[in-house]
Parts: C-alpha cells; structure tokens; sequence
C-alpha cells in the first residue's frame, strides 16, 4: 500500500503543479486577462516559481519511487516532502486567493502522510 500511496502522492503532486501553471500562468497570459505591469509580473512570477517548484519535486519523487522506493520510506525524506508540503500550503494562504493550489498541497501532504503511516 505504501508504495501506490508514494506513486499518488508525487504523481498527484506534478500533475497538479503542470495544471497550477497552464491554468494561472500559460492561459492568462494567451487571453491577455492582465495588464502588462509590475503587478502582472509578480503574479506570473509567483505562480510559475509555485508551480515549477511543485512539477521538478513531483518528478523527483517519481523517479525516486521508480528506481529506490526505499529511500521514500525512511523517515528524514518523507518529513523533508511534509515540510515542502507545508510550505506550498503557507504560500497558498497568504499569497493566494483562490482555493484549488490550496486543495492540491492539501492533498498532497494527506497523501503524504498515509503514505508515512503505512511504510
């Protein structure tokens, strides 16, 4: 169990991140829905860093899954991903309004910490 928990988690987590960023960077800029300005940069700034921080972790995690699951079953790697969990989570509630980035880190640090129970 722990492993398909491991493989959901990191999965979920650059799935999401590729999603953050077509939907909040990539489709905004294309409809032209903000004014160039420094405002406009700062706001796809944020949320492509957020993004491409979530996509490069996912897929480290997947490829760590993939070629040595037990390295993601000790305890210092998988409080390490509950600490970048958490730090998504803190980015999300104080620099974002919306609330899908927030259920995708939530969701990932769930997955997380199932994943931790059953190891």
């Amino acid at each position: 169990m722990h492993q398909y928990l491991v493989y959901a988690a990191y999965g979920w987590l650059a799935l999401s991140g590729l999603l953050h960023f077509s939907v909040d960077v990539v489709s905004q800029y294309l409809r032209g829905t903000r004014a160039p300005g420094p405002e406009a940069t700062l706001y796809y700034g944020l949320n492509t860093a957020f993004a491409l921080g979530q996509v490069v972790f996912g897929l480290l995690g997947l490829y760590l899954a993939w070629r040595a699951m037990s390295v993601l079953a000790e305890t210092p790697v998988l409080l390490l991903s509950v600490a970048a969990a958490l730090g998504w989570l803190a980015i999300t509630f104080l620099f974002m309004d919306y609330h899908e980035p927030k259920f995708a880190a939530g969701l990932f640090c769930l997955l997380l910490c199932a994943a931790f129970v059953t190891r």
